[in-house]
């Protein structure tokens, strides 16, 4: 036989239901109630692990306690419609409506309501953890969060959503779950209005608005408005990667980052683009795209003025004003300002180019690169200037013909002071100062400061007449 759970012996009732019924079906339901309550102690079962907030956390929730046969009458029903086999069970939650509290603590002069809630207080002064799990050793201040915590190791989800069936191991995560199919938010941000459907949410948002950053790593000072980033962050001290991959074993520090990289093997990608249909396997990822139809840059660098759609791209800008480049390469030595352009770089030396083409087979060494390259077989031009209509395969494509409109001029050369549009132009410009000439003629030696005008110097060996007049 199944053992039977809180969920089983308990009636929902809201306060509007409540309120429909007559004096003759509230006692009724009460005799009902308190019957099955003495039944199943009858049987031996221990009503222990449920807590005062199971029972009276919302007005959905009328459970009736009851643990002997006793002679004690049983309560008449309160406020609330909830009844009670104890008396003394009636009077103690009447206090939490007219707020009276008689147990104090003599150590810290907070009172409370209930001499079991003090109890549990005190523990948290003594350092007192009574519960201990004899699974893995695990010690808790009050009783029912052992049995919860049991849960991790039975896997046990007694919770379940009568609308979508999924399942949960503690009955305020139901709760909180419901919230999606409703949509309800009763956490209001009293400063900006935002609403939330868990309060703690709520907490963590009104740092944004306090500047609050309360969890302190010890080891290197920084600090953090949510506590699960902090745990987060001495994993980058310690090195562990407590997520790993079961089917390629990588690792990684965070479980979503695990769930993305699932997808790299099962090829899911839950999130699709309503403008075009291109989907992605990352949220973020979605939302980055989104801005190549919307034009969208809110990464905007202080210092100059440039925007970027991500902030990671605004990141290694700046490293451009800064001169830092921190990723240096083992082999020759040169340094680089993101860690992708190293691996880039890397392959420069192995020659490595992991990245094919499907449809032709060529291989790149970068995933933008095929990105790129598959454009010219689709002839896909996603990225178009709304001054002129005209469209573009790459987005630094499109920043460069925008430039035609607006005559910006952004590098400018330290020496001279002259300008110019794009940067390979400038990077030429630079040789007339230095003298370099870094395209060499492999038949004749001579050299020049410009590749093109290299192919133009080879026509004279080869005859090449490529431009004839008819």
């Amino acid at each position: 036989m199944d053992l039977v759970t809180y969920d089983d012996v308990h009636v929902n009732f809201t306060q509007e239901e409540w309120a429909l019924l007559d004096a003759s079906q509230k006692s009724l339901y009460k005799g009902v109630m308190v019957e099955t309550y003495r039944n199943l102690t009858a049987i031996g079962y221990s009503w222990e692990e449920h807590t005062i907030e199971d029972h009276f956390q919302t007005s959905r929730s009328h459970g009736r306690h009851e643990r002997s046969s006793s002679a004690e009458q049983h309560s008449e029903f309160i406020q609330c419609g909830k009844a009670f086999a104890y008396q003394s069970h009636s009077q103690r939650h009447e206090r939490i409506h007219n707020g009276e509290k008689h147990c104090e603590c003599n150590q810290c002069g907070k009172d409370f309501g209930t001499r079991s809630i003090l109890q549990r207080l005190k523990r948290t002064h003594t350092g007192e953890k009574p519960y201990e799990c004899n699974h893995c050793g695990k010690a808790f201040v009050e009783s029912c969060t052992l049995q919860i915590h049991k849960r991790k190791h039975t896997g046990e989800k007694p919770y379940e959503c009568n609308q979508c069936g999924k399942a949960f191991a503690q009955s305020c995560h139901l709760r909180i779950h419901k919230r999606t199919h409703t949509g309800e938010k009763p956490y209001e941000c009293k400063q900006c209005g935002k609403a939330f459907a868990v309060s703690s949410h709520l907490g963590i948002h009104k740092r944004t608005h306090t500047g609050e950053k309360p969890y302190e790593c010890k080891q290197c000072g920084k600090a953090f408005a949510v506590s699960s980033h902090l745990g987060i962050h001495k994993r980058t001290h310690t090195g562990e990667k407590p997520y790993e991959c079961k089917q390629c074993d990588k690792a990684f520090v965070r479980r979503g980052k695990l769930q993305i990289h699932k997808r790299t093997h099962t090829g899911e990608k839950p999130y699709e683009c309503k403008q075009c249909g291109k989907a992605f396997a990352h949220s973020g990822t979605l939302q980055i795209h989104k801005r190549t139809h919307t034009g969208e840059k809110p990464y905007e660098c202080y210092q100059c003025g440039k925007a970027f759609a991500t902030s990671c791209h605004l990141r290694r800008h700046n490293r451009t004003h800064s001169g830092e480049k921190q990723y240096e390469c083992n082999q020759c030595g040169k340094a680089f300002a993101s860690s992708s352009d190293l691996q880039k770089h890397k392959r420069t030396h192995t020659g490595d180019k992991p990245y094919e083409c499907k449809q032709c087979g060529k291989a790149f060494a970068s995933s933008s690169d095929l990105q790129k390259h598959k454009r010219t077989h689709t002839g896909e031009k996603p990225y178009e200037c709304k001054q002129c209509g005209k469209a573009f395969a790459e987005s630094s494509t499109l920043q460069r013909h925008k430039r035609t409109h607006t005559g910006e001029k952004p590098y400018e050369c330290k020496q001279c002071g002259k300008a110019f549009a794009r940067s390979c132009h400038l990077q030429i410009h630079k040789r007339t100062h230095t003298g370099e000439k870094p395209y060499e003629c492999k038949q004749c030696g001579k050299a020049f400061a410009r590749s093109s005008h290299l192919r133009i110097h080879k026509r004279t060996h080869t005859g090449e007449r490529p431009y004839e007049c008819n």
